[in-house]
């Protein structure tokens, strides 16, 4: 296919976790004739490891806070998501975001921005997540580009231990997925918008500075420490998962997808899909690999005593921080590492529920086609991600 026929491609939150692998992989593949990746962070300072270079090159990047239509001049942010509608003499950005040289418009825009760290206060994800999401709506639908894809959570559901499919019931579990919903709530209002969410469970992979960041550098704590890892919860509870690589060639397919159907009536609700791998993983799923990887004996406190940890849960987080926080900074510091990059065993409430994280990812397997790589979570996947912070000098 000639290059002018494969779609151009933009990225908001380029420089996110999974926003540089779908980059990685549109380039691995050459699958898109132009890449533009949209962030907040400069490349210098998003803790790039040498494979992403050409993916996300300079040539392809634009710094921008793209939750704003209006860059203001002292650079401060607005304080609610709509409060760059405030009277006053901004320079306009989205141009710099969405104009192409060729004066045509971006066929794909994907959205894997938004504030992704747990526990903020609603302020932060009204403007990082709901303000960004509402203002990508508004100006992809007046640009009349086909197809507006979002990374989501699939922490939207009321847990339950039968897979979750789009149509249940929707409770969030944290601050970060309510503001998930009211998003995809105001986008029904926006006329001639062509939007598709993937509701995303645990995403791990190389370079992960996330969930599963902390469960590693916890199991390298409890190694220095010689002391057992100690999960709360049962060994049942589900933490189902997708690798950081399946989630970018479903963002691609589901971009593919959502162009190719055109309009749909908001009536019908905002077109919704999960996206997860074949192993349904557990907690003892996640706690076998941490042992084998790490010979590390993992135990379980159980249900009982995990509901007594849940009244006093700040207490048993704060002591839980301090002991792995100063055992890491220990660990950092023996091995002689200045830049320890963006992982730590820190614990935040919000992860730490006595909830299933599960889900039905059949629907867009049957919609797309699409099927996971990467279908099952175990021992290799610890030492994939272990290996990627030994190169990048991150891992004492």
């Amino acid at each position: 296919m000639a290059d002018a026929k494969k779609p151009a491609v933009l990225i908001v939150g380029g420089l996110g976790f999974i926003g540089r692998h779908l980059a990685l992989y549109i380039h691995e593949n050459n699958l898109a004739s132009e890449v533009r990746l949209v962030d907040k962070v400069l490349p210098q300072l998003a803790w790039l490891a040498p494979e992403f270079e050409e993916a996300c090159s300079k040539d392809k990047f634009v710094q921008a806070d793209a939750s704003r239509e209006r860059e203001w001049p002292d650079k401060s942010p607005p304080l609610k998501a709509n409060s760059y509608l405030k009277p006053g003499s901004p320079t306009e950005h989205f141009p710099r975001i969405f104009d192409r040289a060729n004066g045509e418009q971006f066929d794909y825009v994907i959205n894997c921005g938004g504030e992704t760290r747990h526990s903020q206060p609603d302020d932060v994800y009204e403007v990082r997540s709901y303000g960004l999401t509402v203002a990508l709506g508004k100006e992809i639908a007046r640009r009349g580009i086909p197809a507006f894809v979002e990374t989501s959570t699939a922490h939207v559901y009321k847990g339950s231990s039968t897979p979750r499919k789009e149509t249940d019931k929707l409770v969030p579990w944290h601050k970060l997925a309510a503001w998930k919903i009211k998003a995809a709530d105001e986008l029904r209002k926006i006329p001639n918008l062509q939007y598709c969410a993937l509701r995303l469970p645990h995403v791990y992979g190389a370079y992960d500075p996330g969930y599963f960041a902390t469960g590693i550098c916890l199991s390298a704590v409890h190694v220095d420490l010689k002391q057992d890892l100690i999960l709360l919860h049962t060994k049942d509870l589900k933490i189902n998962t997708l690798h950081v690589k399946d989630a970018a060639s479903a963002l691609f397919e589901a971009a593919k997808w959502r162009a190719a159907q055109g309009f749909i009536d908001p009536k019908d609700g905002i077109v919704t899909f999960n996206v997860v791998d074949s192993n349904d993983t557990k907690q003892e799923d996640i706690a076998n690999a941490f042992s084998e990887v790490f010979d590390l004996k993992v135990t379980f406190v159980g249900s009982l005593a995990s509901q007594f940890a849940k009244l006093n849960l700040d207490d048993v987080l704060d002591d839980m921080n301090e002991v792995g926080l100063q055992t890491w900074a220990e660990l950092v510091e023996r091995a002689n590492i200045t830049r320890p990059g963006p992982i730590s065993p820190f614990l935040e409430r919000d992860i730490l529920k006595d909830q299933d994280m599960c889900i039905d990812g059949s629907k867009f397997e049957n919609e797309t086609g699409w099927k996971p790589a990467y279908p099952k979570f175990g021992a290799d996947s610890v030492r994939e991600i272990v290996d990627s912070y030994k190169r990048m000098g991150w891992w004492p």
